[in-house]
């Protein structure tokens, strides 16, 4: 049976394993900064050209982390993919390995705090040109998207709102004008990722998120072209030194083998706590993109299988009511994470968006009542139960 037939869970097991002379059963970790050479000729050719199975330095690669980053490649669809010690150091990485002073970039509105400040303060700070749109009004990416658009960028799901994008329209218009699509794919999971099927040149995800999932280790993943990859990303990021250690790469490796199990578990779960909680009298919204009572639910169950594992609440009440129904629960936890197998909530508005104008929030539906819930795998009638119950409270 050829590598290329295997289904998903089988590529999360076995895809880019890499073994050593001792026949290891679990990928091998190599903690090493540097590597040795046969000769003075062997270390000058390899500088000249690294072969495919070659190594010079752990901040330019790694037999571990290749093992990861080809296992990563496999299951998001691309033909490479560079490991990195973040998601935020992805999302940077991509970004201005891509891009320079003059160029022009266009991205949805909607996104995660830490982006919009790598866009509207890094990039801009370098002169990039930095175009904001709703990216629910398909119009607005058509009027903004220019002849000399370099990067469209966007998260397939926005954090922490939910919002969907068609984002195949916008591969097609992007494409169109000569831009590459750059998608920040955390909240869709690699498992139910539309990325690379809807046209993405790029996809990126937070490796903190899901595919660890339990809490221990950092990483991103940036997943293109092997062109893209061992081109301008491998070569801004291995001078800048944003790549993911050996260890946190082994770690994930083996998180990467029960990783449909869980993000199944998890996404079922969401659904039946957005079903649960649909029309709580204490509540103003649910949002879950594949729950009907979501505005995108026709898009998004054309776009995905699921929605993934995090959805959004609206607490009558403000931000105190709010803070009463946090407090009162047990089961949930407090934090700034999600897609963990302990369960999450998190006030945006005071956490991962807090830097932004009230205005600003406003505009992108993180109002004071909005929770963003991540369902871990706790049992979902235990889940269920205690948030209830914390409403209860309000």
């Amino acid at each position: 049976m050829a590598k290329s037939d295997w289904k998903m869970r089988t590529k999360l097991v076995h895809d880019g394993t890499r073994r050593s002379q001792y026949g290891e059963v679990s990928e091998a970790m190599f903690l090493t900064q540097g590597f040795v050479y046969d000769t003075a000729e062997a270390a000058e050719q390899r500088f000249i050209e690294v072969g495919s199975d070659e190594f010079i330095y752990a901040r330019y690669g790694n037999p571990t982390t290749r093992m990861f980053e080809d296992r990563m490649a496999s299951i998001l669809g691309y033909e490479d993919a560079f490991a990195c010690a973040s998601g935020m150091a992805a999302v940077n990485g991509a970004l201005m390995a891509l891009l320079k002073g003059g160029d022009h970039v266009v991205s949805s509105r909607a996104l995660f705090g830490s982006c919009l400040y790598v866009l509207e303060d890094v990039l801009a700070r370098f002169g990039v040109e930095i175009t904001l749109v709703d990216g629910t009004d398909a119009a607005a990416w058509d009027a903004a998207i220019r002849d000399d658009t370099k990067v469209v960028f966007l998260e397939s799901i926005s954090n922490p709102t939910l919002e969907v994008i068609d984002l195949k329209h916008v591969c097609d218009v992007a494409h169109a004008k000569g831009a590459l699509v750059v998608v920040d794919d955390a909240m869709a999971t690699p498992i139910f990722s539309y990325a690379q099927s809807c046209g993405a040149d790029v996809a990126v995800v937070s490796t903190t998120k899901h595919v660890d999932g339990q809490g221990r280790v950092l990483g991103g993943i940036i997943a293109a072209s092997r062109d893209l990859i061992r081109g301008p990303i491998e070569t801004y990021l291995k001078h800048t030194g944003g790549a993911m250690s050996p260890f946190h790469a082994w770690v994930q490796l083996k998180s990467l083998e029960t990783l449909d199990l869980r993000v199944r578990q998890q996404s079922s779960t969401a659904m039946a706590i957005a079903e649960a909680l649909d029309g709580h009298p204490k509540l103003n919204a649910v949002r879950f993109p594949t729950h009907p009572a979501h505005p995108q639910y026709e898009l998004a169950k054309s776009q995905g299988e699921s929605a993934g594992t995090v959805l959004a609440i609206d607490v009558k009440g403000g931000k105190d009511a709010c803070f009463k129904f946090l407090n009162a629960l047990e089961i949930f936890t407090i934090s700034n994470n999600f897609a963990d197998a302990k369960s999450i909530t998190t006030h945006p508005a005071t956490t991962t968006h807090a830097r932004l104008p009230d205005e600003q929030k406003a505009t992108l539906g993180i109002s004071p009542g909005l929770v963003r819930v991540s369902a871990g795998l706790e049992d979902a009638d235990d889940l269920i139960a205690d948030l209830l119950a914390a409403l209860d409270q309000v």
